[in-house]
Order: structure tokens, then C-alpha cells, then sequence
């Protein structure tokens, strides 16, 4: 059925229990972590192990192993895809996405600090080098390995420079990078040399950003541009109405969204949860609001570009986490940006000692600590 001018307005808390059911985050479902990675169209891996954790807080029994098995076996990889940040993915979204996202890439690379460095470059030349060394070469290789091997051909540049052009390139970080708790390099190689199939030329952006509506809707187009980092987006979006269904927020946007799917009831109980650094949910809309206030987005957000992970308390940030290994002991700090009652508190501690649990503390030697609430 055709989106037309609904008069049906979604409320904030009607917006944030659909994005909550579409993110596995009112249940813990029962899927493979490889469904799960493909369900939320990736997740972001700025570090190794919030994946983990997001797939731990999402996923029934879920264990470490599971994925790290996908990264070793290859069917799933790490890659800089979305807003040009790296994502974890299942490797046919790897082959069929990156393509689609190649202009974000670039763009990227245009903004970056060596942009002046590289103008006038050959930069096909330059690609075509690079390529050869990642995949004929020496092997995988770090960015700090990379460029001095590019500037024997290119002396008058900077090392730094040239294996920052080769971010353009579809490149993958490879195990021991990205397995959990296990310390390795950022070494790279192409996605081609690594999966052995080329790039797809058949992926669909339509198709994208219906799968974006099923993990994150409904949204605007603002919202779908601020997830993938594509512009433009009002044309192809146009195209789909016809599959679409349309809303607004209390402000009068636009909202689109698959006409099935899950939109549950504003009032229905959303339990507490522990979301890792950089997760997508926090970064998926131009209007955040559904799930973060904008105060405590600016609590959340560091000015180097760290995420911090994240509690969610009635579905909304409600404050940070972080593990702390100290002397012998673990503890799980919960910094509240508002008082908790002691039900909220109560949740929040019988969640984070299943965290303790996934994180391998020991039983003796840990605690929970609820510091002082931040204001707010």
C-alpha cells in the first residue's frame, strides 16, 4: 500500500519500543550470531569485543566462541563500511554492501587530514600498488607496514598518507584482530584475497534501506542518511513508497516504515540492558531522541570519538558502564546520569552479574558499584 500523509503520529516512546523490539532488546532471541549480524545489518567494531557484548545482550546462550569461529572461518569479517567506520559482517553483506557504500568511503578519505598529502597523486597507480602488496605481497599488513613499502615508490610522501589512501579499497582486518579478549594487529588484506569471490555488483540500495527500516525503523530520510552515511537518499526513497507506510513524530517528520512491522504497544515493559561501546542503536538516527536524550548523548559521546557503553533502563540510555580490573578484583561501575530506584537498581545488578559472568570475571573477588549519579 501506497505512504501517503497518515495522520497517525508515533510519540517518542512509541518510536523507541519498535527500535528496541527490531533490536533484539525487549527479549533475547534465539538466532545464530551470523542471523543476528545480518538481522542488524552489522555492528559496529571500532574495538574488538563490543560485538560481543552486543550480541550477549540481544542472543539466548550466546558465547564468545561462536563468533569468533564466523571470523576465523570467514564468514563474517570486519570492514569499514557504514559512516565509513568499521562494521562486523557476515560476509555476503560484505561482498553486496560494500560496493553501495564506496562513495562514503571516498568522502571520507577527501575529509581526512592527509586529503592535501595525496592531491595529485596517481591515485589509481597508487590503489593499484597498494592492492598488489596486500594480496600478492608480504600478506596482510598493518597501515604502519603498509606505507613505508608504498613510499619506496612514492618517497616525497608520507607514509601515514599513503596507507591512508588505501582505506578506499575494500579492506578487511583480519583474525587474530576482532576475536574476543585476544590482542593482535590491525593487519589488513582485500576483501576479494580474503573471501576468494569479488565484490557483488548486484547489491540494491533500495534493498538496503529496506533492511534499515526492518533493524531501525520507522525513520526519515534525515535518519537513513545519518546511518549509512549516504546522501541523496529523497529519490530513491520516493521509489519505494509504494512499499512503505508513512507516519510522523510529534514534530511533524515524516516517518516511513514497512507496513509488518513490529510496532508494539508504548506501554509494554522494556527490560534493563547493557549496550557496548559504539553501538549502532545510539547512532543509527538523525533524531536520537527515541533513545538518548541530547544531554546525555554529549555525556556518552567523547570529543576523540568514543562511545561508551551504555545502560538502558524503561528502553532509555539512563547512564555508562565500564569493567575495571584492579588489584585482583573486578568491578562492573554503573555511572547513573539520574537516580535509580532500588527495583531499577536491583535489575541493573542481576544483568550486570550475567555480564560479569560473559566477561569471564570470577565468582570471588567482584563487585557491582552504582556510583553517585552523575545530575542530569
Amino acid at each position: 500500500m501506497a505512504a501517503t500523509r497518515s495522520a497517525e503520529v508515533l510519540n517518542r516512546r512509541a518510536l523507541n519500543r519498535a527500535l528496541l523490539a527490531r533490536q533484539m532488546l525487549l527479549r533475547r532471541w534465539k538466532m545464530t550470531p551470523l542471523k543476528a549480524l545480518e538481522k542488524l545489518v552489522g555492528m559496529q567494531a571500532q574495538a574488538p569485543d563490543p560485538p560481543y557484548i552486543g550480541l550477549w545482550t540481544r542472543l539466548q546462550n550466546f558465547q564468545q566462541a561462536e563468533l569468533g569461529k564466523l571470523l576465523i572461518s570467514r564468514r563474517a569479517v570486519r570492514i569499514s563500511l557504514l559512516r565509513a567506520t568499521l562494521h562486523l559482517v557476515s560476509a555476503a553483506d560484505c561482498l553486496q554492501l560494500r560496493p553501495l557504500l564506496q562513495s562514503v568511503v571516498q568522502r571520507s578519505l577527501a575529509n581526512n587530514i592527509h586529503a592535501r598529502e595525496l592531491a595529485g597523486l596517481d591515485m589509481p597507480a597508487l590503489l593499484a600498488a597498494g592492492r598488489q602488496l596486500l594480496e600478492y605481497g608480504p600478506g596482510p599488513l598493518t597501515h604502519a607496514e603498509l606505507g613505508p613499502l608504498l613510499q619506496r615508490q612514492w618517497p616525497a610522501v608520507e607514509a601515514a598518507a599513503l596507507a591512508r589512501a588505501m582505506s578506499t579499497l575494500p579492506l578487511v582486518q583480519v583474525p587474530p584482530r576482532g576475536l574476543w579478549a585476544t590482542p593482535g594487529p590491525a593487519a589488513h588484506t582485500t576483501a576479494e584475497a580474503w573471501l576468494g569471490q569479488a565484490l557483488s555488483p548486484a547489491g540494491s540500495l533500495p534493498g538496503l534501506l529496506l533492511r534499515y527500516l526492518a533493524a531501525f525503523g520507522p525513520a526519515s530520510v534525515a535518519d537513513m542518511q545519518a546511518w549509512s552515511g549516504l546522501n541523496g537518499l529523497a529519490a530513491v526513497v520516493q521509489d519505494l513508497r509504494g512499499q512503505l507506510r508513512s507516519f510522523r513524530d510529534e514534530q511533524g517528520v515524516e516517518l516511513l516504515d514497512l507496513p509488518h512491522a513490529p510496532r508494539p504497544a508504548p506501554d509494554i515493559l522494556a527490560p534493563a540492558r547493557f549496550l557496548p561501546e559504539y553501538d549502532n542503536i545510539l547512532l543509527a538516527h538523525a533524531d536520537r531522541r527515541r533513545i538518548i536524550s541530547d544531554a546525555d548523548r554529549q555525556r556518552v559521546v567523547m570529543r576523540n570519538g568514543i562511545i561508551l557503553g551504555t545502560i538502558l533502563v524503561d528502553g532509555l540510555v539512563h547512564g555508562s558502564w565500564k569493567i575495571v580490573q584492579e588489584k585482583g578484583r573486578t568491578r562492573l561501575q554503573i555511572q547513573a546520569f539520574r537516580p535509580l530506584s532500588q527495583p531499577q537498581q536491583d535489575e541493573l545488578a542481576l544483568e550486570g552479574s550475567g555480564l560479569l559472568d560473559f566477561a569471564g570475571a570470577a565468582r570471588l573477588g567482584r563487585e557491582i558499584e552504582f556510583l553517585r549519579p552523575a545530575g542530569g
